[in-house]
Parts: C-alpha cells; structure tokens; sequence
C-alpha cells in the first residue's frame, strides 16, 4: 500500500480482505502517514493527523470484526516510537513500539524514533481526547506483548526486527506464538527480494509458524521505491506472494492456514521444546475472538508455491518505470523530455519510459480505474484510454536530440531510429549558434579564443570548451520541458530526465550543470554494466532493433572535435579506466568499505591474472585521485532512483566530503610499502614510486 493521511485505501484494503474472509489484516510500517515523512515526524501535526485517521478507522463499518493492525508514530511520555496500533470493534488492543530501528544505509530511523527497550514490558499509554471519544477507552497497554485469542496467539514484528541477529520471533516462538506479523518498509534494491524471502522463510523454518508480512508500495516522494512483495510462510515455504513491481494502489494478499500444521511441525523438533521450555514469557492481551471458525473443516488450505524471482534486467525495467510513474501523476506534470544522445545511458533511460507506458497500458486493461483517471489528466482528455504503448508515449515523453559541429551523423541516427520505435515525440536541434555565442561573449571580454587541444589549445581550453556544449544542452532542455508542449498547442510542461549512470556519477565523469542535471534520473544508481545486460533485454523483450547498434558503439560524449568524420573521443579513454573497472572500484569503495589501502590488496589478488602489482598500485591511485578530485559534483546530483547499494548518492547514502586532499599521501604511501615488499619477495628492484 502507498503512503496515505487518508484512511479511504486502508478501509478499501480491509472491505477486500474481509470479502475473502480474512479475520486478521496487517499493513505496512508507517502506512498512515506515510513511511518517508523524514523531518516531519518532528511536527506535532504528523501525529496529531496520524490520529485523526487512526480514529476514522475505528469507526469505520470496515473495520469491524476484523483485527486490524495499522502502523503511524505515536508519542508516549514524550518519546516518540514507530508503533503498531492493533484494534479490534472500535477497542484498541495493545500499541506495540518498534525494538530494532533502522538505520544503515538510506535508514535513519535514530534520528526521528527512539527503540523500545524494554523487553516483555507494558505500560499503560494514555490515549488522546480524539480517540477516547471514539473507544471508550482511557488508556490501553503500550509495550512489548503479544495477543492471545480464543484459538491461537499472535507476536509483531517491525520491519528491521526480522533483519536483526536476534528477532524477536525467535523468543517469541520459543514463547507458544504461532502466527507472527511484520509491516515493513523495505525499499527495492536489485537483488535484494531474495534475501526478504529467505529471511521470512527461514524464520518458520527453524521454529515452525505463520509469518506474515506487508511491505509498503511506490514512491514514498523521494529516491526510494517501496516493492511490496507481501508474502505469507508457513513452516518454512512461501504459500502466498504478492507482487514486487506494480501500480496498484492497494493489493490484498490473503491465505487460508491450519494452524494444526503449526503444532505438529514444532512437536518433533526436541531442541526447540526444550528451549521453549527455559524461555521468559511475554505479556499476554487476551482477545474475545478467534481467527478461526467452528465449521471451517472443509475449507481448503493454501499449498507452497514457488516463489518467482526478477531477474536484474526486469527489476531494471520494472521498479524505475513505477518510480517514474509515481512521480509523473503525482507531480501533475504532462509527462517527460529526455535529451536523446544515442549512447547506451540516454537510451536506457528511454527504454524505461517505454517500459512504464507498458505498465500503464497493461493497469487500465486490466480494469485499474485509478491508473486510467490518472492517464486522462496528465493527457488533459477526458475521454482517453491508453492502449498501445507506442501511442501513449508519443503523449507523454518527448526525447531531443541536440547536435553539435562535433555530433556524428551515427549517433543522430541512432536516437531518431530508437524514437521511432518507442514512438517518443523526436526533436532534432543544433546548439552550434548558442555555443557560439557564449564562447563569443568570452572572446570579446577577454581578447582570447580558446582552441581544442587538437587544434593546439591547451587542456583548460579543452576541456572548457566541452563544458560549454554539455551545460547549453542542460539550459534547452529546461526550455524545451517548459514550452514545446505550449509550442504544439498543448496544456502542461514536461519533467526534463537525466542519464548519467553511477559509475559516472563516482567517477566524476560529468559536466557540473549538464544534462545530467535534471528533475530526476531512473539510472542514477545503476552501473554501467547493468545498464548494457538492460539493453540486451529491452533488444530482447521488446523488439528495440535500434538498440543493437547503440550497444556495439564505443561510448562517447561528442564534445571534441570529430576526425575525418568520425567520433575521437570516448568515454573509457577519458578517464583512464574500463567501466568494467569502475564498477568494481564502486562496488569495493562502498559496500566492502574500501580505502586506497585495503583496495589495493583486494584488487592484487583480483586481478592477479590480468595485472602486476605495480599495475595495480597505478589503477588504485588513479581512481582515488579522479573521485576525491570531483566528489563535490555529487552535492548537486540530480535525485536518483536509488537502485545499488554501490550508489554515489550523496545526499543520504553515501555521505562523504567532498573536499578532499587528493594527494592521499599516507594512504598512497602505505601502497608503495606494500608493493615494496611484494615486488621484493618476487625478486622485483622498486626503482620509482608508482604514479
């Protein structure tokens, strides 16, 4: 379920739920106000409106003879917690505060909520005016306990308390719970959902039970997206699974269980009856209801599925065309512009847009009227109903390609054949003129024209005559996204995309200010080497012929002079390294928490097929020097879909200086030790340091 401050999705989630004869629902963490409120969980308002949902839901006809269990932030003497809120026929059972918060990588849960502590505790909270009014109630516990109904009991987990060494459902298990919760808010990560499924599973595994858990859906309003993939496990096998990727506001996952299999799977396991013998009890909050009936004898239960994972290249084109689509309707904007360079980053990025209007076109056929009423407001036509993709693109998404003097004539045709297969609204510009006329205010203020190194200027020159071309793309662009809607007699202005990929982005291999500032970027947080294995499947998938071409083309930004007509210059020789290289320079640097030193002598045994020592020591500096040299371009990085855990983003997961003294010396320094002694051992003389 997407973020809310409305109880209409909860109520609808439950009226389904209940029409498949569910008796207990669980949602999301957070789901009332949303789980990405960041800095406005400080705001007395984020709790105060949390209740005045929470208490429309409780007096709503859906919610009753149903338990239901709704997250939101909730104060209890002054601390803050991140909390379930159990109830059941306008009477709340228990509020369960989080134990474990989350707060690695894009989490940072310490800096809004405080862990309840307090293990096998409850106290009594104190409900507010507005809810005492609707309950009944004074107070209600607050803590750490479970519930107890006629037939069976049931424990809560929050999100980052499954990930945790030591769940509660381990002690809870131990403790007679047999069907525990968990409302997550677990964000996509490529190659992540497996782990989620293993997790889940194996906590019956070991312990026989029912494991249940929700997980938030879409973009929250930030870099994250939230992938659903609800599932329910019974003893160790997924017997229910929601969707990862889709554009449902709401989806339902419901299964019919024997809780009979519970007990006799944990029956035969001897070492966990006599731990469970020794184990502390939890509180119990007995509950004047079953989750089951008397004569539910004949009623089939559910059988273990095989759970079907994405591969990378389908969460590619999946989870980022969601994104997209969330922030599209949301944002009220009339769709996309994308400049369209014919290099495989740009043509990534379209081929997502593409992807997404396949979603859309699939939502309405398949009777989504949400989606459908989004449509015909982006499109401003009442009447619309997307059905092909390639016609719903040429709506919504409007690619540019912006030739310059230094432009191929290969590349320019690889975007306009590539715009044509997708059916984007294609514009062919040259910037020749305005980069003239920049260049020419610069000459008559300073008397000095600045040449090419290739017509003998020097690097400065070089490289700042680049910068000029890259940075009036990103203006046009902006201009273009405001007007060409108005220029074809059309209502509404286009979000302007970016491409730049993360190795790039950690590289630094971007113009300050080019296109790859944008609104958003879908591929920010992906590599190079995923993007091309993306490629392959869109050439595959969705019959993209251009696409062939634009994968064997060496990449290249254009910003140089050509050569007898065709492109000099390319990416990799530019910066001095394979994107191959700098991929797993990210992925060492970030996830194995890398420094020159320590990547130094990973990589000598990496790479002790292909390179020396000394080369090694060479490449490990060179990229050290390149990244510290540009880190500060990822304080204005276009907000990205966050997709890799090897992501440059700075603006909450990779949180790094970016003034930094690029000579490294000690940690250089430490290399060249090292290289000593190794280039000693094999019998090598050191007769330079190595650059």
């Amino acid at each position: 379920m997407r973020k809310t401050l409305d109880p209409a999705p909860v109520t609808f989630g439950i009226d389904i739920a209940k029409s498949r004869g569910a008796r207990y629902r669980l949602g999301p963490e957070l789901e009332i106000c949303g789980y990405g409120c960041s800095d406005h969980y400080y705001e007395s308002d984020t709790v105060l409106h949390s209740f005045q949902v929470l208490a429309k839901l409780l007096e709503s006809p859906a919610t009753q003879d149903i338990i239901c269990d709704v997250g939101m932030p909730v104060l209890h003497r002054n601390v803050r917690y991140s909390c379930r809120v159990i109830f059941l026929n306008k009477k709340i059972l228990l509020i369960r505060p989080k134990i474990s918060l989350a707060n690695a990588g894009n989490y940072r849960e310490l800096r809004w909520f405080t862990p309840w502590n307090k293990a096998r505790h409850v106290e009594e909270y104190f409900l507010p005016r507005i809810i005492q009014e609707v309950t009944g109630q004074e107070t209600v516990p607050f803590g750490d306990a479970v519930l107890a109904t006629k037939d069976t009991c049931l424990g809560a987990e929050i999100c980052e308390e499954l990930w945790a060494p030591n769940s509660p459902h381990i002690e809870m298990g131990l403790d007679g719970v047999e069907i525990f919760t968990n409302s997550s808010g677990s964000h996509h990560v490529l190659r992540k959902a497996h782990t989620r499924v293993d997790l889940v599973n194996s906590a019956t595994a070991k312990n026989g039970g029912i494991y249940i858990l929700a997980n938030q859906k879409g973009c929250d309003g930030d870099r994250l997206y939230y992938d659903g993939c609800a599932m329910i496990s019974v003893n160790g096998e997924t017997v229910a699974q929601g969707s990862q990727f889709s554009l449902d506001d709401v989806e339902v996952l419901v299964a019919t269980l024997d809780l009979e299999d519970v007990r006799s799977y944990r029956a035969e396991i001897s070492s966990r009856n006599l731990a469970a013998s020794k184990v502390n009890p939890y509180p119990r909050i007995k509950v004047d209801f079953a989750l089951s009936c008397s004569d539910d004898v004949a009623v089939p239960t559910c059988v273990p599925v095989q759970w079907r994972h994405h591969s990378p290249e389908e969460e590619i084109s999946l989870g980022p065309a969601c994104w997209l689509w969330d922030y599209l309707r949301r944002s009220k904007q009339a769709g996309f512009l994308l400049p369209l360079s014919g290099g495989i980053d740009s043509s990534a990025t379209a081929c997502i847009v593409y992807s997404m209007c396949h979603q859309v076109c699939l939502a309405v056929k398949n009777g989504n009227a949400d989606v459908l009423a989004d449509v015909r407001k982006i499109v401003n036509d009442e009447t619309y109903v997307p059905e092909d993709p390639r016609e719903f693109c040429k709506r919504i998404f409007t690619t540019c390609y912006m030739a310059s003097e230094n432009s191929s004539q290969d590349t320019r045709n690889r975007a306009k054949l590539l715009a044509e297969q997708i059916g984007s609204y294609h514009i062919n510009l040259n910037i020749d003129a305005a980069v003239k006329a920049v260049v020419g205010i610069f000459i008559m203020v300073t008397g000095r024209t600045p040449c090419f190194s290739v017509y003998g200027g020097s690097s400065r020159e070089n490289l700042a005559l680049q910068n000029v071309q890259a940075r009036i793309r990103m203006v046009l662009a902006y201009l273009f996204a405001q007007l060409t809607l108005w220029a074809r007699g059309m209502p509404g202005g286009l979000l302007v995309l970016g491409s730049t990929n993360a190795d790039e982005s950690l590289r630094g291999y971007l113009t300050k200010y080019d296109c790859s500032s944008a609104d958003i970027n879908p591929i920010g947080g992906i590599s190079k080497t995923d993007l091309k294995n993306f490629i392959q499947y869109c050439i595959e998938n969705f019959q993209l012929t251009a696409l062939r071409s634009i994968m064997s083309a060496p990449p290249t930004p254009e910003l140089e002079p050509l050569v007898d007509g065709h492109v000099a210059q390319t990416d990799e020789v530019d910066m001095g390294m394979t994107y191959a290289e700098l991929s797993i320079y990210g992925k060492l640097r970030k996830i194995a928490k890398a420094g020159p030193y320590s990547m130094f002598c990973k990589l000598i045994n990496m790479w002790k097929e292909i390179c020396t020592p000394r080369e090694v020591a060479s490449k490990v500096k060179h990229f050290f020097r390149v990244y510290s040299m540009n880190r500060h371009k990822m304080t204005t990085l276009t907000p990205s879909y966050h997709a890799e855990n090897y992501s440059p983003d700075d603006n909450r997961f990779d949180l790094r200086p970016f003034l930094y003294n690029t000579s490294w010396s000690w940690q250089f320094r430490c290399i060249d030790k090292e290289l000593s002694k190794l280039e000693k051992k094999e019998g090598i003389s050191l007769d330079e340091d190595v650059d």
